[in-house]
């Protein structure tokens, strides 16, 4: 039986008159009222059939159909009685969404190079904001109702999504046609949280489709999938970009109207789970920066940071800020690197001790022992950190390496990009931290980033020192992390024996 998500998605198909037979462009799409039949989609797979060209996506208001090259056909695909029915739509208009617009600017900056992909969303980032209502009069059913929702004004961080999108489009609908995705909510921007990313894994063609809050009373709709990739300069992000379905109702609260729909409203929000715990892993991650370098950091205490050497290693000095949270206001600290392991010790760590404390703070609970296939989290300064506060990505504990028994190197399947150096691993069922984060995967033969592939250095291996460093105030309580044996080295050079480098 359909789940709930998979019965509120659909694929959209554009036919143009001079399109081969069976090639139509197509998209997902979500069905939000079946009384009327509604069904909201990405606007990008209109961009072919812009009368004016794309610049036609710098205007301000709603596009209607003239707007388009005539004689188009629009088809929508979803399932029914436990099969696939195709009806006949028609375009209400191609409406912009402003505040979705605004939190891209805020988010996304120029210099560092954004660009997003996908069947539907192309490479013109100037249809991002852009979405197309349709009437679907087959989908009328009388009583039917809108498709539950919640605000993402509610959303938390960390929180857990459900993406439901079609692969492909319209292509093979029978094997790919509204497929799940389970993540957490990354990071967010904008009025209302307008937008979110999530590290729900999307391909091309689900642009369109929804992203689900689960709740006791069901899954609730809360936005539209704008972009399934993300790059930033060369690097895959490996996140998907949605936009908030409120902020798409009130950018079209006037065509709706003119329209005769009624949007109703939403019930009161889902409350996160743990909001406001002291535990909250968002509270001990911090922004460190270096020179011209930066990533993130881990409170240890209200004067102690931990990081990785290679974020530090310009200088002596750095700036520190931790994220800022309810009862904590943005602050920016000054610090001085205590300790910074050689760049010969496979242990890429340095130890910042803050030139005043950070307000309103409780330590994280270190773990003891680790379990390969556990769920985790990582929190950093990667992907748009830097704009809006540290992201949060999931996965699982994918491998504990030991050596003589002894765990030296974590992996795991979070999505880890540049800036996430340094940054708390943390067990997503205990709330105990696991380690700091050094790096992720590069392939230097390819020249590939793998987000999805990367190493921590468990906490384990920094406790001892950790705790002979409060004891005695002496940065020597550090220097057994340079003396690491053969062992160690090898499993950190991601090679077991020397010769050429690894090309990892």
């Amino acid at each position: 039986m359909a789940s709930a998500e998979e019965r509120a998605c659909c694929v959209v198909s554009l036919h143009g008159p001079s399109d081969p037979p069976g090639q139509p462009r197509s998209c997902s799409g979500v069905t939000l009222s079946r009384q009327p039949g509604l069904v909201l989609c990405h606007a990008a797979i209109f961009a072919p059939f812009l009368r004016h060209g794309p610049d036609t996506w710098a205007a301000a208001l709603c596009l209607q159909p003239d707007a388009l090259q005539p004689g188009l056909r629009l088809l929508v695909l979803h399932p029914e009685a436990g099969g696939l029915r195709q009806q006949e739509a028609r375009l209400l208009a191609l409406v912009p969404c402003s505040p979705f617009q605004r939190a891209l600017a805020q988010a996304f900056g120029q210099a560092e190079q954004w660009h997003f992909g996908g069947e539907a969303a192309g490479d013109d980032g100037r249809a991002l904001h852009w979405f197309a209502w349709l009437r679907v009069p087959g989908l009328d059913a009388p009583g039917g109702g809108w498709t539950a929702r919640a605000s993402t004004g509610c959303l938390r961080k960390g929180e857990g999504l459900v993406a439901c999108g079609s692969p492909f489009g319209a292509l093979c609908p029978d094997l790919f046609l509204n497929t799940l995705s389970r993540g957490v909510v990354s990071n967010l921007a904008g009025e209302e949280n307008a937008l979110i990313l999530t590290d729900a894994r999307c391909l091309p063609g689900t642009e369109g489709g929804g992203a689900f809050l689960p709740s006791p009373t069901g899954p609730c709709l809360v936005a539209i999938i704008a972009a399934s990739f993300c790059w930033k300069g060369t690097e895959w992000v490996g996140l998907t970009l949605l936009c908030s379905l409120a902020a798409i109702l009130r950018s079209s609260a006037d065509l709706l109207a003119a329209a005769g729909v009624t949007v109703p409203t939403v019930p009161g929000g889902v409350a996160a789970i743990g909001a406001g715990s002291r535990q909250d892993p968002l509270r001990w991650a911090a922004l460190v920066e270096c020179g011209a370098t930066w990533g993130s950091g881990v409170l240890l205490g209200p004067r102690l940071l931990l990081t990785c050497r290679h974020v530090v290693e310009a200088g002596d000095t750095v700036r520190v800020m931790p994220a800022p949270s309810p009862g904590r206001a943005a602050t920016i600290l000054e610090g001085r690197v205590v300790f910074a392991t050689q760049e010969s010790s496979p242990f890429d760590v340095a130890v910042v001790e803050l030139e005043e404390s950070v307000t309103d703070f409780n330590p994280p609970r270190p773990a003891d022992t680790f379990q390969p296939g556990e769920e985790v989290m990582v929190v950093g300064f990667g992907a748009l950190g830097r704009a809006c506060g540290p992201s949060v990505t999931a996965g699982v504990l994918s491998a504990v390496v030991a050596v003589a028994g002894r765990p030296v190197m974590l992996q795991t399947t979070c999505a880890v990009h540049g800036g996430s150096s340094g940054g708390p691993l943390v067990s997503s069922r205990s709330g105990r931290l696991l380690g700091i984060v050094a790096s992720n995967t590069r392939d230097t033969s390819a020249g590939s980033t793998y987000p999805h592939l990367n190493f921590c250095v468990p906490v384990t291996i920094l406790q001892p020192p950790l705790a002979r460093y409060r004891r005695t105030g002496h940065p020597s309580a550090f220097a057994g992390l340079n003396r690491a044996g053969e062992g160690v080295r090898a499993v950190w050079r991601l090679q077991q024996h020397l010769g050429p480098p690894s090309k990892l």
